[in-house]
């Protein structure tokens, strides 16, 4: 699944949790794919696809004043509002829309996108209505925050720079921060490709020893990536988020696995398996 493809799946997700969580009727977005511009791309609840496709530029019409000020707007009546221009009249007013939110879907600052949930009837959106479409627009962010750090971290992971010992602290700082992460993708196309890099990765100082390597559970081997940071039991627990006793369970059993008596014995043996890098 491509990156564009997996943020509409989310986006589609995004709009049913803000109709769903806000009653409205019909809800729309989309993702920004140049600066100051929104192309609605997504539609939930609507009659017609006169909303599919528009470009709305930043300072136009509601979407607009949300993406130039990157905060939420809404309006009880669109063709009647004095606060906005009125450049998309004729798809809103083809749609049968009134009243109408647009929440601004901000990552570091940056606006990636807008979605809009409205009304076939001019009357107040309250608060209520307004919180919900906001911690909708949330959600995407922390998605989008999420796909950004791993593809940042593939790309840094396939060309470790330097060669030696520093660039294998890279190469286990990047392994790491990878199998930490992997648990909060919900692409499941991504999070498999996180954990292909990640068993190349631990394979690399020990190709060869990989295929007698013993069987370790997935956490078992997370708990091991913290130990070899240094982690102790309680911040691979807090890390990884499960219990302390949790943490010392898989670590027992991973060092059983591997022969080990000592926590940095187990590191040893699960680099020289090629289970670690």
């Amino acid at each position: 699944m491509t990156a564009e493809a997996a943020e509409a799946v989310e986006m589609r997700a995004a709009l049913v949790r803000l109709r769903r969580a806000t009653g409205l009727p019909v809800a729309f977005g989309g993702l920004t794919p140049s600066a100051g511009q929104v192309r609605i791309a997504e539609l939930s609840g609507a009659a017609t696809n006169a909303l599919r496709g528009l470009a709305v530029s930043a300072g136009n019409g509601l979407g607009g004043k949300a993406l130039y000020l990157a905060r939420a707007c809404a309006v009880t009546d669109y063709h009647g509002s004095r606060h906005i221009s009125h450049e998309y009249d004729a798809a809103v007013g083809a749609e049968g829309l009134r009243s109408v939110l647009a929440v601004p879907v901000v990552v570091r600052r940056r606006v990636r996108g807008v979605l809009y949930g409205a009304l076939r009837s001019a009357q107040p959106l309250g608060d209520r209505v307004l919180n919900a479409a906001v911690a909708a627009a949330r959600d995407v962010e922390q998605a989008l925050v999420v796909r950004d750090e791993a593809q940042a971290l593939l790309e840094a992971a396939s060309t470790p720079s330097g060669a030696g010992a520093g660039a294998w602290e890279e190469v286990r700082e990047a392994h790491g921060a990878l199998r930490a992460l992997a648990p909060k993708i919900v692409d499941p196309a991504l999070r498999a490709e996180l954990l292909a890099v990640c068993g190349k990765l631990a394979s690399a100082s020990a190709p060869r020893a990989r295929e007698t390597a013993p069987v370790l559970a997935p956490r078992e081997v997370d708990v091991l990536v913290c130990v070899a940071a240094g982690a102790t039991n309680a911040a691979a627990a807090e890390r990884l988020g499960l219990r302390p006793e949790t943490v010392k369970g898989y670590l027992r059993a991973a060092m059983r696995k591997l022969g080990a008596h000592t926590r940095g014995e187990a590191v040893v043996a699960a680099r020289r398996a090629g289970l670690l890098p």
